[in-house]
């Protein structure tokens, strides 16, 4: 049993003595800790290492003591266990030198063997729960369908994925089959991530705001939904979109624990479209870490409020940056397990 289990009680929607918090990216970029191993490891070194992904994922633990763990890992693993060969390179971050552009090309991709292509995550996360000793929570993730194609296919970031969204609408039955096959994969990964451990999975729809209304729910929901569908009776499911509060409603009829909201829709609005039906999870703009530990604290406990102590997880409305001082992001932290309704 674990001992402090207040996370997947609120994604129960439990009655608690206060809402859980942890923060999106925790396990990483912002902590001195961290970056004395990116210094001497890089990226996917630390991925596909199961002593280093382990390390990583309780290094915020160890210093803050949220109420879950998030394992160290990237949504890239997906396709490059698919046969897309991504590398993060310096200064452009994900890169990928030949893109999906093509039918032939999505025909070269692979539904993999997960154990065989990503049983090192499977390990990490064997070794993480042995660190955690049952303390808290531990959470896996992968990225959405549509949020892992706008990569495949743009080859790097973007601020609009425009080839993305081009291979959509100019190439349909290509651009469906490949977001079928990160789909089947994605599911095959979190389920087998489910059996080595996790206690909850979290779907990541980082650019799911990039479509309209419309096209989202061709092009990134009705994927998501396969996941939730296929996952919900082995662990809890929390999805998050990123500038997708306009499907809210929508998403709220899935059969989600929870539904990860960011800064740019208001707890109160968050809770209408989804007739407080499911847990919410965020919605801090990260950047906001950057005010004065006092003001965070008030920021904080304003949003409990707004938001309301049950049916709810602290957390940010995206990944904590990497400019954010320590003792910011201990004030964060402290706010929530300090809080009393007012």
């Amino acid at each position: 049993m674990i001992k402090n289990d207040l996370y997947l009680r609120a994604l129960r929607g439990e009655t608690v003595s206060r809402p859980p918090v942890w923060m999106m990216r925790q396990a990483g970029r912002y902590l001195p800790e961290f970056i004395a191993i990116r210094e001497k490891y890089d990226f996917f070194t630390r991925c596909r290492t199961p002593e280093l992904a382990s390390e990583i994922t309780v290094q915020p633990i160890r210093r803050y003591g949220m109420d879950a763990a998030i394992l160290f890992s990237d949504i890239l693993v997906v396709p490059q266990a698919m046969n897309i060969p991504f590398e993060m390179k310096a200064g452009i971050g994900p890169y990928l030198p030949n893109p999906v552009r093509s039918q032939k090309d999505v025909d070269q991709t692979i539904v993999p063997d997960i154990n065989e292509e990503l049983g090192y995550v499977m390990d990490a996360i064997k070794m993480t729960k042995e660190m955690l000793n049952n303390e808290i929570p531990l959470i896996g993730f992968a990225g959405s369908p549509w949020t892992v194609f706008c990569y495949c296919v743009q080859g790097q970031g973007s601020k609009s994925f425009d080839k993305a969204k081009e291979f959509c609408f100019t190439q349909p039955i290509a651009a469906h089959q490949l977001l079928q096959k990160i789909t089947d994969t994605t599911i095959a990964y979190l389920k087998e991530k489910v059996k080595a451990g996790v206690d909850a999975v979290q779907i990541f729809d980082s650019w799911g705001g990039m479509l309209s209304p419309v096209d989202y729910q061709e092009f990134s929901w009705k994927y998501i939904q396969q996941i939730i569908d296929a996952l919900h009776t082995e662990a809890p499911v929390i999805a998050f979109g990123k500038g997708c509060w306009f499907a809210l409603e929508e998403m709220a009829k899935s059969k989600v624990s929870a539904l990860g909201v960011d800064w740019t829709v208001s707890p109160k609005i968050a809770r209408a479209l989804t007739h407080n039906s499911v847990t919410l999870q965020g919605n801090m703009d990260p950047s906001r870490l950057l005010s004065p530990p006092g003001d965070i604290k008030k920021l904080v406990t304003q949003m409990i409020n707004e938001f309301g102590k049950d049916k709810y997880i602290v957390n940010l409305g995206h990944g904590i940056l990497p400019n954010i001082p320590v003792d910011h992001a201990k004030a964060f932290i402290d706010a929530v397990k300090e809080y009393e309704a007012s």
